[in-house]
């Protein structure tokens, strides 16, 4: 559906949500072998995110949580994320240790955090303009390569040549901010001048857009984890399935790397469930219950 207007209407979304929230449930109970009597508790994502498909989901959870005599939990999206580096259990570390470095890269957020212990985050840097998944969906489109953006540039990016074209990275005056807005201008401005030419090389321009984004991401979160006595680093978020991403942040750190399996890293209901449980474990940030589209991690 998102497909086919190049983007997410939120309107559109949220009647989407509404459609299929009901039997989803139903069939998650159902998979799950249970019944809504033997759960402890009905988590939702209170924010950030689209306001009207937040309302749609935190509604109806504060109903089947208010019919079934059970506490209700709201979420931060964000840190729904981070909680999906302990949905797998590791051999050598079956749990990630903490303080970590936390990035969290997605279609509307790049966040660069300090893990300083569970439920406990201390903001080192942010966007300041596009978010990382924002400029892959936006050089998608210029590339005529569909939506979402990011898995599509991955894809073609493998038959293209990295170092085609250099592409400038931001210097931003905040040691750990973000900025991708000039990134994405130079690649528009690139396409616009091999359109001059005669054909694009599509796959030569996404590797080169990949290689210089990764590159920024990875180059302030190897500063962040040496900076800072961490134990580990943290990877969440759609973007964070990139595979070039997790090789050049593994490549310039010292630190374990914990990333979820790509599946885990989209959106999903696990990673709510997961951040819900280690909310009632650890209490004491508490999240507002009312929704807001813009919550911060920290």
């Amino acid at each position: 559906m998102h497909q086919d207007t190049g983007g997410i209407v939120p309107e559109v979304a949220a009647r989407e949500h509404l459609r299929a929230i009901d039997a989803l449930t139903e069939k998650a109970l159902g998979d799950a072998g249970c019944q809504l009597t033997e759960i402890d508790a009905i988590a939702a994502t209170v924010g950030p995110g689209l306001i009207g498909c937040l309302l749609v989901g935190a509604n109806y959870a504060r109903g089947l949580a208010l019919s079934a005599g059970l506490p209700f939990v709201g979420v931060n999206h964000l840190e729904g994320h981070v909680y999906a580096n302990w949905l797998e259990e590791r051999e050598a570390t079956p749990e990630p240790e903490l303080p970590a470095v936390v990035l969290v890269v997605s279609g509307a957020h790049s966040d660069l955090v300090l893990m300083e212990a569970h439920r406990r985050f201390r903001p080192l840097g942010r966007t300041i303009d596009d978010a990382a998944g924002e400029a892959f969906d936006k050089v998608a489109r210029l590339l005529h390569l569909g939506f979402p953006g990011g898995p599509i540039i991955e894809r073609v990016a493998k038959a293209g040549d990295p170092k085609a074209f250099p592409l400038p990275r931001a210097a931003v005056a905040d040691r750990f901010d973000f900025s991708f807005s000039g990134l994405k201008t130079a690649v528009l401005r690139l396409v616009r001048e091999l359109e001059k030419k005669g054909e694009v090389p599509v796959a030569d321009v996404a590797a080169s857009f990949q290689k210089a984004i990764t590159e920024m991401l990875a180059e302030k979160t190897a500063r962040a984890a040496a900076e800072h006595a961490v134990q580990t680093v943290l990877l969440g978020g759609g973007v964070a399935a990139n595979l070039a991403l997790r090789e050049e942040i593994a490549r310039r750190i010292g630190h374990p790397l914990r990333v979820p399996s790509p599946a885990l890293c989209t959106d999903n209901g696990a990673m709510i469930g997961a951040a819900a449980f280690f909310a009632l474990r650890h209490r004491g940030t508490e999240i507002p219950v009312a929704v807001r589209s813009d919550l911060k991690l920290a």
